[in-house]
């Protein structure tokens, strides 16, 4: 593709000049007089460079390139200036211009001028595209939808992820609460520390202890040697604590005092240590009513609940649901060696109309079993696991009489955008309602 250069000049001998000598280099040339016609031009098109005269009429140079800047920031723009006002030109230069050219303009000097600046541009771009990339695949690389619900959830950790703050993660099992973990703490500037996870639940008291805290030799019986505990492991890091909810009260007191003083003693050592860590912890309980009950402190609640992200269980974020299917059947077909890459409409359907209890977690199982058992590379009704194959059944009479009327609108809706796939726009001109109104029901209703 050409570059396009926007030469500004309110001299039209200049302008014209300047055009009938790069046009024939290969350049794409935009032709304004003032500086507003300039910044019309630059809202209307993408721009590559920009060559603007310093003294115009109306908006001077200056000013054209704060402005410009603002309009794109990734703008190259050289400046031409008369004999003599070189001081002109560094200024033009400190508040964003490339580079500087004299009047008479030299072809030769500019040609050379405008492929080092669009050298320069094109490696710019190369280099934000790539930590773009970097930042998407250290990040959110694991997390699919792009549904209202996911959206806010990405920008809260994004806005959380710089900082030093404890984060609760609330959720049901399957929900991808480790995943969001992994993203704030590969967003953070920990990134290269360890992330380091205990699954709370699945550890005895005793061995949660030794788990988080570490033990010294001869701690107790079975301890033939030191043993460094997750807290330790962490420093400078993540600790990921799933389900905390199971946590014992003694535990509670243990790491009431590592978040509020950074400091532990291993079990049956004498040694105060000092650690480092970012707590982020996990549940799929409510957590404050185990506070009301009196099994979980209320002081280690707040320690913990600095920031709280709640993740919606997959029945109420359908949207995202052909992504995640999408995602899951190429996984599983690359990770089995099998040729299948399409879903037809009927799987689909059945798939939208399913609840979901075990979540993404669930999905994603039923994806893989699906694969593994194909006989052809499309996946259909036969395929579908049995407590799905009949889902669909009878689903055009789920509108009873004496149902609520908000409740038969969301049911209305959400039947129609299972049918159309989720295809809104589809959806909309069935109901007879704008898409508008749409998209504020599918929020009002969390479908």
């Amino acid at each position: 593709m050409n570059s396009k250069i926007l030469i500004v000049d309110d001299e039209i001998n200049t302008r014209e000049g300047l055009a009938r000598a790069l046009r024939p280099l290969g350049y794409e040339v935009f032709l304004a007089q003032t500086g507003l016609e300039a910044l019309k031009i630059l809202k209307e098109n993408s721009m590559d460079l920009m060559l603007t005269d310093l003294r115009m009429k109306g908006m001077g140079g200056l000013q054209l390139i704060e402005e410009a800047k603002k309009e794109d920031e990734n703008l190259k723009m050289v400046v031409f200036t008369a004999y003599g006002s070189i001081e002109t030109a560094v200024q033009a230069m400190r508040k964003g211009a490339y580079d500087y050219l004299s009047k008479p303009v030299n072809l030769d000097e500019l040609e050379i001028i405008l492929a080092r600046a669009l050298q320069v541009k094109k490696m710019e771009n190369e280099n934000r595209l790539l930590k773009e990339e970097l930042n998407k695949k250290s990040g959110f690389e694991n997390i699919i939808g792009e549904g209202t619900k996911m959206k806010e959830i990405y920008e809260l950790v994004q806005q959380v992820a710089p900082t030093k703050a404890t984060v609760l993660i609330q959720g049901e099992s399957g929900t991808g609460k480790e995943l969001i973990a992994h993203a704030i703490h590969q967003l953070s500037p920990r990134k290269n520390k360890p992330f380091v996870a205990v699954h709370c639940a699945a550890l005895s008291e005793n061995l949660l202890e030794s788990e988080l805290f570490g033990h010294e030799k001869g701690a107790f019986t079975g301890a033939h040697e030191r043993h460094i505990g997750r807290f330790e492991r962490a420093d400078g890091g993540t600790l990921f604590l799933d389900e905390i909810s199971e946590v014992s009260p003694s535990i509670q007191v243990k790491m009431l005092r590592v978040l509020q003083e950074g400091e532990f003693e291993r079990v049956g050592g004498l040694e105060t240590l000092k650690t480092d860590v970012r707590v982020i912890s996990a549940t799929n309980r409510e957590l404050k009513e185990k506070v009301k009950g009196g099994l979980f402190r209320e002081d280690l609640y707040y320690r913990l609940h600095v920031v709280f992200i709640q993740v919606p269980p997959l029945r109420e974020r359908k949207e995202d649901l052909p992504l995640l299917i999408q995602h899951f059947l190429k996984e599983a077909a690359r990770e089995n060696n099998k040729d299948v890459s399409v879903i037809s409409p009927k799987v689909i359907e059945a798939l939208m109309a399913y609840d979901w209890p075990g979540n993404v977690r669930e999905l994603r199982n039923c994806i893989q079993s699906m694969v593994v058992l194909a006989k052809k590379q499309e996946l259909g009704t036969s395929d579908l696991p049995p407590h799905l194959k009949n889902l669909n059944k009878g689903s055009a009479h789920f509108l009873s009489p004496g149902l609520p009327i908000k409740e038969a609108e969301k049911t209305l809706i959400l039947q129609t955008l299972n049918a159309n796939h989720f295809n809104k726009t589809k959806t909309a001109h069935l109901l007879g309602i704008s898409r508008r109104t749409l998209h504020r029901k599918i929020k009002e209703y969390s479908l």
